[in-house]
């Protein structure tokens, strides 16, 4: 069974990463079914050039709960379209495999791939085994550079859990040139063998580096017309723990104009 609404928000987790990168302060309250959702985030400096990129830093943050506190649907795929004012560029900068980061808890990964670090910030997901009370982990949450090649970038967002059993958790973002704008692809793995789900995120993003003796930066944006857009044409979420009375897969879609402030 597949629910569908209307998705109104500047970034889905995962991650969606990028797309609160273009907005100076959003948040949204989505409902669908028991689930709600709530994501959104600031991002500097505020005021952008009309026709040159300027490097933006961001920080983004979402919330997933359910309205009769059971367990959410797992959030499991994003896809996100960014347009063309939004470019991102890793070009010269360290990367790391997702083999590296598999396995390896937060301060392994950082020892094996810290030069090649985007993002950081924290997690917390609920284990949701048959007939135990729900338990919360916290985690830290890494985003390490994946590397570009033929025209995408990768993305690897790293977070470590310790119950039931300890287990890294590597979400990987692609993210390519569609027409003009940024088409980008999150994919989160099983938490737990699917007795985990996302309960929160909030994390900082973006990086100022310099590649051939020139300063240039992880994402940059530009602001011709006060707005961006961004669609979000498939925001999928699971229902792995086989909650009572909650649909198997729940797919929200949709879109949002951003405005922002035009500089010289």
């Amino acid at each position: 069974m597949r629910r569908k609404l209307v998705l109104t928000l500047a970034l889905s987790a995962a991650l969606a990463v990028g797309v609160v990168a273009i907005a100076s302060a959003a948040q949204t309250t989505i409902r669908a079914g028991n689930l709600i959702l709530t994501f959104g985030g600031t991002a500097s400096p505020k005021k952008l050039p009309k026709n040159d990129y300027a490097p933006v830093t961001t920080n983004i943050f979402g919330k997933i709960a359910t309205s009769d506190r059971t367990h959410p649907s797992a959030f499991r795929e994003i896809v996100v379209d960014i347009d063309k004012d939004v470019k991102i560029d890793v070009k010269g900068y360290p990367t790391c495999k997702a083999g590296e980061l598999e396995a390896r808890d937060t301060k392994s990964a950082m020892r094996v791939c810290g030069d090649s670090v985007l993002g950081e910030g924290q997690a917390n997901a609920e284990i949701a085994f048959a007939e135990q009370n729900p338990i919360k982990v916290f985690s830290p949450l890494t985003i390490f550079n994946g590397g570009g090649s033929g025209g995408k970038t990768k993305l690897l967002i790293h977070t470590f859990i310790t119950v039931p059993v300890p287990a890294a958790i590597v979400t990987d973002v692609t993210i390519a040139k569609k027409g003009s704008g940024i088409h980008s692809i999150a994919k989160i793995p099983k938490i737990a063998g699917g007795s985990g789900s996302a309960l929160d995120f909030s994390f900082k993003l973006g990086k100022r580096f310099t590649y051939k003796g020139k300063k240039v930066a992880y994402s940059e944006a530009k602001c011709p017309d006060g707005q961006f857009k961004v669609r979000v044409p498939k925001a999928v979420f699971k229902n792995e723990a086989n909650t009572p009375g909650v649909a198997a897969q729940t797919v929200l879609k949709g879109g949002l104009v951003v405005p922002c402030t035009p500089g010289r």
